[in-house]
């Protein structure tokens, strides 16, 4: 008799699971309460017994769920991590309006230290511990009760507790079956919102596709790629050095180029750059955009993995005879500078422009001359900015050059008003044409030695604030353009104008026309303007082939 009332101390595993879904439903998932608020409230008439009914059909569902892993042994760790981890997607979801999506946690996959670490803040920490440490550590603490001599009492009470909450879930779809299939048809992001299951189903498949999924063989395209005899012959007497510039987090309609009305282009805006309105991004992440611009596939073809696993136009380039550098300052090219040779920025060095976990990018600029001059024949310079890539917005410039004031000089942004994010933003961006404008002066001070040009390229947008969003990384099809339309700007050499017979004016015209382009458009204009020829090339996806006049 001893014996059994000691297995019997401590709480039973059914209740331990609802009282878990009880604390996942009311409380870790308050950014879907905050969402369906904003939805409900523009509604002329919600029944009042919809709305009371939500947290209990979230409290079954996800009491059944639990059950399935609330086992001996492995319920604890298992539920320990959850909280953890769900904490900090509520944190996210909440104060930026983050959807968990494969793509996102792609994008996680691929984040470094010094990335990752700007999310940090006091803030951030002290809801992580409240809403997923504290409950981490009760889960620890708490005593179970000893299963090992009733097995089948512990399944029937088990099968009882999934039973009763698929019986509520389908009294609650009996009532209230019209007003949840509205809801959720008008606004079908909404089950993205909910934690934890959107998170760890985008998580199980991103694991399944990466590490237990056959990759797919390597394809070489381009293979008959070579330079057009003019371009082999340009070579020997004045080479080709183009600057390709993939810009970070910046979006078009922040651009003092593209009608916004602050000065944010003060630089480039004095030296003859062609600036293109409308470009659409092929993702919201730099883990799709930046793989998908180099990529012959577009944006509707795009898969990860495909892209990986076949050459872009940086190795065709370098297939055919240009020479090659990627100078990189965010954390990593996303695998498509694996062919060609690489200088990453040292964050450690003893610089002003560097602080051990972080460089501005205007260290991106070191040592240049003498890279340039360490290349053969024509050449292509990709450098890839941290640009305004947040919530750190205010790491990206020094602190002289805030010229929008106040600004927000922290990295919980969402303590600071959208009049300080946006003059936070708009800093980085006018820092960024800063550092545009320095590496076009570097290149006009090597025209009588190279044809040059500087192409500038943003992966993708940012929002600050519009219909409660921050940040990127929202399902394409669910993004605002705020996150899918990023500026393109160009600045050519009359030498490099002269030697591809590139007509301006043509050019500007083209600049002028909304919508026209994409992130489709950069690698046949790599290709073409480099004058490589390959059947992987298609002229009509080039920029500059109907502004390119032959003799």
């Amino acid at each position: 008799m001893k014996t059994h009332n000691l297995q019997q101390k401590g709480i039973s595993y059914v209740t331990f699971t609802f009282l878990l879904a009880f604390y996942f439903a009311l409380v870790v998932n308050i950014p879907i309460y905050k969402e369906l608020n904003g939805i409900f409230s523009s509604l002329d008439n919600v029944k009042i017994g919809f709305i009371i009914t939500i947290p209990i059909f979230f409290l079954a569902a996800l009491n059944f769920l639990f059950n399935l892993f609330s086992w001996p042994w492995v319920g604890k760790p298992f539920f320990i991590i959850l909280l953890i981890i769900s904490s900090m997607v509520s944190y996210a979801s909440y104060n930026y309006g983050t959807l968990f999506d494969s793509g996102m946690i792609a994008n996680i996959a691929e984040t470094d230290s010094s990335e990752a670490s700007s999310y940090l803040s006091t803030y951030s920490v002290i809801w992580t511990l409240l809403m997923g440490g504290v409950p981490a550590m009760i889960v620890y603490k708490v005593k179970l009760q000893s299963q090992r001599h009733q097995l089948l009492y512990f399944s029937l009470t088990k099968l009882v507790s999934m039973l009763s909450s698929l019986a509520v879930i389908a009294v609650i779809a009996s009532v209230y079956y019209q007003d949840y299939a509205s809801v959720g048809r008008n606004n079908s992001y909404l089950k993205k919102i909910i934690i934890p299951t959107q998170f760890v189903y985008s998580a199980t498949g991103y694991v399944k596709e990466k590490y237990f999924t056959t990759p797919e063989p390597y394809r070489e395209i381009g293979i008959d790629a070579k330079q057009s005899d003019s371009a082999v012959k340009q070579a020997q007497n004045k080479p080709t050095l183009l600057v390709f510039v993939v810009g970070e987090t910046a979006r078009t309609q922040n651009y003092q180029l593209n009608g916004y009305k602050r000065e944010t282009n003060p630089y480039t805006s004095k030296l003859d750059v062609i600036s293109f309105q409308e470009v659409a991004s092929c993702g919201t992440a730099t883990a799709v955009s930046v793989p998908c611009m180099f990529s012959q596939l577009t944006r509707s073809e795009f898969e990860r993995t495909k892209a990986d696993n076949q050459d872009n136009a940086l190795d065709i380039m370098q297939r055919a005879g240009v020479d090659l550098i990627w100078k990189e300052n965010d954390g990593g090219d996303k695998e498509v500078a694996h062919k060609i040779k690489k200088i990453e920025v040292n964050r450690k060095q003893a610089s002003p422009l560097c602080n051990g976990q972080t460089c501005y990018d205007m260290a991106l600029l070191d040592h240049f001359d003498q890279e340039v001059a360490d290349m053969h024949g024509n050449r292509v310079v990709a450098m890839h900015l941290i640009g305004s890539h947040g919530p750190t917005y205010f790491q990206r410039y020094p602190r002289d050059k805030a010229f929008f004031k106040p600004d927000c000089p922290r990295a919980d942004i969402e303590n600071c008003s959208v009049e300080q994010i946006v003059n936070t933003y708009d800093n980085t961006i006018r820092y960024t044409d800063l550092v545009l404008a320095e590496t076009i002066n570097k290149l006009k001070a090597l025209e009588s030695q190279y044809n040059t040009a500087l192409i500038y390229v943003s992966d993708h947008g940012e929002s600050l604030g519009e219909n409660g969003l921050f940040l990127h990384g929202m399902p394409y099809g669910l993004a605002p353009d705020f996150q899918k339309r990023v500026p393109l700007l160009m600045w050519l050499s009359s030498g490099f104008k002269q030697v591809k017979q590139i007509n301006t004016d043509c050019l500007s015209n083209e600049a002028q026309k909304a919508g026209q382009y994409s992130h489709d458009n950069v690698f046949h204009s790599l290709l073409g303007v480099m004058d490589v020829q390959t059947q992987a090339y298609d002229g009509k996806l080039d920029i500059f082939k109907d502004c390119r006049t032959t003799s």
